[in-house]
């Protein structure tokens, strides 16, 4: 019999929602109001950032099963900024503190920095309806 080999790790999720995060970013940098679209690039770009946050324990999970706790540790904190940013801008969606925006992007800016977009490969039904699933959240 062979082996299994599963191809949906919690790399290649990071990675794919670390891309996609870097292209709301950009998309959101060039927008020059906050619209309806805005909106729902800004939920999206929260949903990606709490996938990466739950990627980062699965994969700090997996360091600790071969006994590299030391690592483990360190990967918590070289990634723990995911997910306050997701909490972060959670609240300033649900406070529409739009003039604070700028401030959380330039915060975010830094982390995808790495990631070079020549050609956006994410389409407009990724973030589509994603400020509706968000309110769905807010406390009444």
């Amino acid at each position: 019999m062979s082996r299994v080999i599963n191809t949906d790790n919690p790399g290649k999720r990071r990675n794919y929602q670390m891309r996609s995060a870097a292209e709301l970013l950009r998309r959101l940098s060039q927008k020059g109001e906050i619209d309806s679209e805005a909106k729902d690039m800004l939920a999206q770009l929260v949903f990606c950032l709490r996938e990466i946050d739950e990627g980062i324990e699965e994969s700090s999970k997996a360091w600790e099963k071969r006994d590299y706790w030391m690592k483990a540790e360190e990967f918590r904190q070289r990634w723990m900024w995911a997910g306050q940013a997701a909490d972060e801008l959670k609240d300033l969606i649900f406070s529409e503190r739009w003039s604070d925006l700028a401030l959380m992007m330039a915060k975010l800016l830094p982390k995808f920095a790495d990631i070079k977009i020549n050609k956006y490969m994410r389409t407009e039904s990724l973030w589509q309806n994603a400020y509706a699933r968000l309110a769905e959240e807010k406390p009444r």
